[in-house]
């Protein structure tokens, strides 16, 4: 099992720990990449660049978590190979996972519980990828585009 990489702004972070806790409790291989303590001022690329570098180099997976999960999405999605999905409930985590691959999963800490957070992250580390030929048609587009260079 490979590590899982954590990371969160200070609107995340109390998400990010229970999450953590979970994670734990169930064996996961973790690496949190921070904060380590509760930060009112940090800034949400503080943590998803990291975040998003490990998940890249290690060939894992992440889950990032700010207020909205808008920034941490957006900034995660800048990295190369990197597929990061904003998702608010299970099946969507399982969508994403099935036909698009993510390898990070972006949560919104303002708008889902714990529990339904907790659900998504389980749905996100226990599905697959399908490798259907139309998804694997589509991811390859998406990497041509990665490769293109605009004039």
């Amino acid at each position: 099992m490979s590590t899982i990489y954590l990371g969160a702004d200070h609107r995340g972070f109390k998400l990010k720990e229970a999450i953590k806790k979970h994670l734990e409790q169930n064996e996961y291989q973790i690496q949190d990449l921070g904060p380590h303590t509760y930060q009112a001022d940090d800034d949400y690329p503080d943590y998803a660049v990291p975040v998003a570098k490990a998940v890249a180099l290690n060939k894992a997976k992440g889950i990032l978590i700010c207020g909205s999960g808008v920034g941490v999405d957006i900034i995660a999605n800048k990295t190369e190979n990197i597929r990061s999905a904003l998702t608010f409930d299970v099946k969507r985590a399982i969508q994403s996972r099935e036909h698009e691959d993510i390898n990070i999963l972006s949560l919104p800490a303002d708008l889902v519980s714990e529990s339904q957070a907790l659900k998504i992250v389980d749905a996100f580390l226990t599905t697959p990828f399908s490798a259907e030929k139309r998804h694997l048609r589509r991811l390859e587009k998406i990497e041509e585009h990665e490769d293109h260079e605009f004039t």
